[in-house]
């Protein structure tokens, strides 16, 4: 993992990076994962959108922008929260937060699929496996909880 996130074992010259990362439960690494990998076919596809154009791409096109957003916004708040995980609450907002961005992507593979663009094909299924990811952080979070 790059970034602000990284940090070197100070400790032993023969120790590896040390990351955040490794703390985070396998559930949360890959809704990040998805989370960025949906982000980026968003912004894809909403020039292929706009360009399309017509009533019903710009629609499309604009829940792309949210969906992008939303998932952006996801991946940020788990990785910052990873290194809080004694705090409750951060979790359960984080929780609250792949709710919401699954909920989010469920809305627009179901939008993406009515319109019968071969190209938003690509945009459905990612949206499904994203939502899919989110509700997976979302439901181990309420086991932890219990």
């Amino acid at each position: 993992m790059k970034g602000p996130y990284r940090r070197a074992c100070t400790r032993h010259r023969d120790c590896e990076e040390i990351t955040v990362a490794r703390q985070m439960t396998s559930p949360v690494q890959q809704c990040i994962d998805m989370c960025n990998q949906c982000h980026d076919m968003s912004e894809r596809m909403i020039t292929h959108c706009m360009e399309t154009g017509g009533d019903q791409m710009v629609r499309i096109g604009n829940m792309m922008i949210s969906c992008a957003d939303m998932c952006r916004m996801c991946a940020d708040m788990l990785m910052r929260s990873s290194s809080m995980k004694s705090d409750r609450d951060m979790m359960r907002m984080c929780a609250r937060m792949c709710e919401l961005c699954a909920d989010m992507c469920r809305m627009g593979s179901e939008m993406f699929q009515k319109a019968k663009d071969p190209r938003l094909t690509e945009a459905v299924d990612m949206m499904k496996r994203c939502a899919d990811a989110c509700r997976a952080v979302t439901e181990d979070a309420m086991t932890r909880s219990a």
